[in-house]
């Protein structure tokens, strides 16, 4: 056998042979997750003993996400799934439910808000707004990894407690930063309606054009009541959201304009709030606990001006 004969039948090994060769050098358990809250939250609680495969990235509308061809391997193949609940992943959720563990399925109903959405009241879904409830999602994600993978059952308990810890200071920082601002100040106007369980946790009131949903159309009568509640309360600033288009809040300004009130859109890199999703891994508020500061950082920012 020639010398070049030779190296092309080693190299073909060599590609015939490394996906068994990655099997052995990775076989860690797979936790397939809906959102990047989740996926932060896994890591949060079980480290680097798993591998995490995220379906709808981080960046992306959940409500808008149309499920691609892979997303049904991620989560047939996972060893474990875990997914939001409470119709957040409308359009997987028959999937979710036969595969996966609801992290909302052990919260009461009387913790759950309830919207109205053309006439039809549903269960809002933002519920990580609302600390002591996300500190529930985060201990039946924990149970179900500890139960899931026991051998990693002490090192999970021990991370899990050390991030509820973190989320109580995180409470705490919040409730004392939150103290800059006047009750008169207190008022959030967003795109859509993800920031009910933070009004009620912090006493805010908040107004939301375009409903629980992103996908849905903001009516002129929308826009026309939401810029006179501006003007009523002389909002200074009104924020667009990361996964949300920057010119319905456009709009609002030139309605209040209209009445003779100038307002600021707060948009922009790094100037708007996360509602529906962490930041792409790598930039500011790609974790939950970083993306809670950055959202109460750019409130009080624009509202105490």
């Amino acid at each position: 056998m020639s010398k070049k004969l030779r190296y092309f039948v080693a190299l073909a090994l060599v590609v015939l042979l490394l996906p068994f060769t990655r099997a052995f050098a990775d076989d860690k358990p797979t936790v397939t997750v809906t959102t990047s809250f989740l996926q932060d939250m896994v890591t949060q609680i079980a480290g680097d003993a798993v591998n995490i495969e995220l379906i709808i990235p981080a960046g992306a509308d959940p409500h808008v996400y149309a499920p691609k061809a892979n997303d049904a391997t991620k989560v047939l193949e996972a060893d474990l799934v875990l997914y939001h609940g409470l119709h957040f992943e409308g359009k997987m959720v028959e999937i979710l439910e036969q595969k996966g563990v609801a992290v909302t399925k052990d919260f009461d109903k009387a913790d759950l808000g309830e919207m109205e959405e053309d006439g039809v009241v549903e269960i809002d879904p933002h519920f990580w707004f609302d600390i002591p409830l996300y500190k529930k999602a985060v201990q039946t994600a924990s149970m179900s990894l500890q139960e899931k993978f026991p051998e990693h059952k002490e090192d999970f308990e021990k991370r899990t407690a050390d991030y509820l810890a973190q989320l109580d200071e995180l409470d705490a920082w919040i409730k004392e930063e939150l103290t800059k601002l006047n009750d008169d100040q207190r008022f959030l106007v967003t795109p859509h309606d993800a920031f009910n369980y933070f009004a009620k946790a912090y006493n805010f009131t908040v107004y939301a054009p375009q409903g629980i949903s992103t996908d849905s159309e903001v009516s002129n009568q929308g826009i026309k009541e939401t810029a006179e509640f501006i003007v009523e309360h002389k909002i200074p600033a009104i924020f667009a959201e990361s996964t949300t288009n920057p010119e319905r809040m456009t709009k609002l300004q030139e309605a209040a304009k209209s009445l003779g009130f100038d307002v600021k859109v707060v948009h922009g890199e790094d100037q708007e709030l996360f509602s529906d999703s962490l930041a792409p891994e790598g930039e500011s508020g790609d974790t939950f606990i970083d993306m809670y500061k950055h959202n109460i950082n750019l409130i009080i920012t624009n509202l105490t001006q």
